[in-house]
């Protein structure tokens, strides 16, 4: 009895440790959607063309990439704690700043600095999860952290619509709710420990060893310290090694996981549903409403991956929530180019792509990107693969204004589910399984290949 209120214990730490980490990607969510509800009021104020209106947008991801990058290389240096505190740092700037700005250049620079902070959690708060966290769990509690980005999502679409009728400064204050959670993530940060795994890089055994006896028993604890030890010694400690025969594969794998996972359009969603609800016939009002929904769905749905990851694995549930969007997108296509706007179907098919991508492909790709790479360098390759999830990230929301003003929305919607059937056949043949595994144990995999 005592030692399965023990390990109640160990397994209760994780779980506290990780949600606080995760509270991170609930900034995320929240400071990368919360232009949703924003954005027709920029257009109106600022007389935004449909380029201006997608610069406004994705500006933002521009900063992700830059601060995606300097996380890399930066958590690796002076540890993943003190980086997640910096980004809570740059989390309440950008929220004070986005709610000031006289002109649209002033907006700009502080959706950079928050870009700078999402580019950065979207980076350091799977990865520390990933560190920490017991093999046999570790996919549920690194897509707790996807939970927690749908959760700000959905906060960010449920204070757009609760300030919409608040008069002409009413984005002003959606952006300012921003600085909240921004100031209790800096505060529960500082209760966390630092990354045993970093700390082993470091030289820092007997720290490395206290974290993981307060998460394993203290024998597998220390055998974990002399695992991660031994695995250290077969790497060389530069980003070159990437490049070579075994890791390479890992790269590529995590790069066009990465990649896929926005160019098969779940920003253009995220970004844009309030503007094809009113294009498909509804009040403005409504449509930032019938978004908030599509957040509950893009929540409630993340759940299935956080119960299924470590039971049925990361590709089957990446393989079939894959398909699943490539149908949804094509009958949204078809809804938006015969003008099928009666009876609900445009928020039906939008809810159907959302509930599939939240499943699998929203969650699992960062834990994959989160596991697959070595450890002295895991930060940097993982900054790479992240990188260009923002690049893609950023092409897709800069075009998908134009693309349907020039195009039409369904040939946007039709160009993203030919996307997911190329993800397919990439994750049928290429994606290796990693449930279950130590990092150490993955890791060992690609030395082999």
């Amino acid at each position: 009895m005592g030692q399965e209120v023990n390990e109640m214990g160990k397994k209760a730490y994780v779980i506290f440790v990780s949600v606080i980490a995760a509270i991170g990607g609930l900034l995320f969510g929240f400071d990368t959607a919360i232009i949703a509800g924003a954005t027709r009021f920029l257009k109106d104020q600022f007389s935004l063309s449909s380029l201006g209106e997608g610069l406004a947008v994705s500006i933002v991801l521009v900063g992700c990439m830059v601060g995606t990058w300097i996380a890399g290389v930066a958590s690796d240096r002076i540890g993943r704690k003190r980086f997640l505190l910096v980004s809570a740092v740059l989390f309440f700037v950008s929220a004070v700043g986005c709610a000031i700005p006289q002109n649209l250049f002033q907006f700009l620079v502080f959706r950079f600095i928050g870009g700078l902070a999402i580019g950065s959690a979207s980076l350091v708060c799977p990865l520390y999860i990933s560190e920490i966290a017991p093999a046999q769990i570790r996919g549920a509690l690194v897509s707790v952290n996807q939970m927690t980005i749908v959760t700000g999502i959905l906060l960010a679409y449920f204070v757009n619509w609760i300030l919409v009728g608040a008069g002409p400064s009413n984005w002003r204050w959606m952006f300012a709710a921003g600085a909240i959670p921004a100031v209790i993530f800096f505060g529960l940060v500082l209760r966390v420990p630092e990354s045993p795994r970093w700390l082993v890089k470091q030289g820092r055994e007997n720290e490395a060893l206290e974290v993981l006896s307060r998460v394993n028993e203290p024998g597998l604890a220390s055998a974990e310290v002399l695992n991660i030890k031994e695995t250290l010694t077969l790497e060389q400690g530069r980003l070159s090694e990437l490049f070579k025969p075994g890791f390479r594969t890992a790269l590529l794998v995590g790069v066009v996981l990465a990649v896929f996972q926005q160019i098969t359009g779940i920003n253009a969603v995220i970004y844009y549903s309030p503007r094809f609800f009113e294009t498909a016939g509804l009040a403005r009002g409504t449509a930032i409403l019938q978004s908030t929904i599509v957040g509950l769905v893009n929540m409630l749905f993340t759940i299935v991956a956080i119960v299924l990851v470590d039971r049925v694995g990361r590709k089957p549930l990446l393989l079939g929530a894959c398909a699943g969007m490539g149908i949804s997108f094509i009958l949204l296509g078809a809804a938006f180019k015969f003008q099928l706007f009666s009876g609900g179907l445009v928020l039906v098919f939008t809810l159907l792509y959302v509930a599939f991508f939240a499943m699998a492909m929203g969650p699992i790709v960062w834990v994959v990107i989160a596991e697959i790479f070595p450890t002295r360098i895991r930060g940097q390759a993982m900054a790479i693969a992240t990188v260009a999830l923002w690049f893609a990230d950023f092409v897709v929301s800069l075009t998908f204004p134009v693309i349907a003003d020039k195009l039409h929305e369904s040939f946007a919607f039709w160009l993203y589910a030919g996307m997911c059937v190329i993800d397919f056949l990439f994750m049928w043949f290429v994606l290796p399984e990693t449930k279950g595994k130590t990092l150490e144990e993955i890791e060992r995999c690609w030395l082999k290949s």
